[in-house]
């Protein structure tokens, strides 16, 4: 059963408020607390392992799956590997979510593999939401793995967020897009204290057409660090674009590495990158409406992060 602290982080990393219509599989504390299947997605529980392997026929149009993950337990730590399978000229959006309540003494710790394999045509929206809480000493630690091998005209839009409470996490993204095929990631980030962020992603675009947009907005406090490192490969005539808008604040550092590879004289890439502090004109005409200045400090990120 869920209790009241686990419905509270589903809501955080799943917009959950009730069981969800459609597909779902709800893991807590490394088991599986709720699964519905339907006529045309199927959830299957690994037998070599810990994770599931999720099946969408060809053809599935507006439907959805959630897979969040709530720990409440210190001391836990655990490896999940989930596969999608997502069949030809079918569109799907699929959240996955992980949270962490942590009151104890020890590092709780959730890393999630997932692989997606998406047929020819098809279009899928990802959200990935991270999110940490609880006044514990130990640590809250996320490292997701993502692998996305793209076949045909497929379409793929990945949302990355994670805004509260991770102590640590490590974010790594790789995909292979084939001809015509179609990547767009938007990565939201912020970390603060002394939390540590890393994301990389690798994009390989194999075939002709294939296009890639990979953007970063991130907001490091206090005496956090980011690192996100974005790499694209064009092998193909192709078109790929990376980018990271950051504000630093308090002593935070931030590495921003965008790389860009063409081995072929059609490749059209191009990288951006912008570290910055907010701007005191930015404070000074919200402070001058009535706010303090923690306030619009505040409106300023929330508005960047949207």
């Amino acid at each position: 059963m869920i209790d009241e602290i686990q419905k509270r982080i589903l809501e955080e990393v799943a917009d959950l408020h009730t069981v969800p219509e459609g597909a779902y599989n709800i893991r807590a504390n490394g088991q599986m607390a709720g699964r519905n299947t339907t006529a045309n997605i199927d959830i299957i529980s690994k037998t070599d392992g810990s994770g599931i392997d999720i099946r969408i026929k060809p053809g599935t149009k507006h439907e959805s799956v959630h897979i969040p993950v709530v720990l409440s337990q210190s001391g836990l730590k655990e490896v999940v590997y989930n596969d999608f399978y997502i069949g030809e000229d079918s569109d799907v959006v699929i959240v996955a979510g992980c949270g962490i309540h942590n009151c104890g003494n020890q590092d709780a710790e959730h890393d999630g593999v997932h692989r997606f394999y998406v047929g020819k045509n098809a279009k899928i929206k990802y959200v990935e939401k991270h999110y940490g809480e609880g006044d514990g000493q130990g640590k809250r630690i996320l490292n997701p793995g993502t692998e996305v091998y793209m076949e045909e005209g497929s379409s793929m839009e990945m949302e990355m967020v994670q805004i509260k409470g991770v102590d640590s996490t490590v974010r790594t993204t790789v995909a292979e897009l084939a001809q015509g095929a179609k990547l767009v990631v938007r990565e939201r980030l912020m970390t603060h204290g002394t939390q540590s962020a890393v994301s990389d992603y690798q994009v390989r675009l194999n075939g002709p057409q294939a296009s890639a947009d990979v953007v970063s907005r991130s907001v490091a406090k206090d005496e956090s660090y980011q690192k996100f490192d974005s790499r694209i490969i064009g092998n193909a005539p192709c078109s790929g674009h990376t980018e990271c808008d950051a504000i630093i604040m308090g002593k935070a550092r931030i590495l921003a590495i965008p790389q860009l590879e063409a081995n072929d004289i059609d490749a059209a890439l191009i990288h951006e990158a912008a570290i910055g502090k907010i701007a005191g004109e930015q404070i000074i005409k919200l402070m001058t409406l009535g706010l303090t200045e923690e306030e619009a400090e505040e409106q300023i990120v929330n508005g960047f992060l949207k």
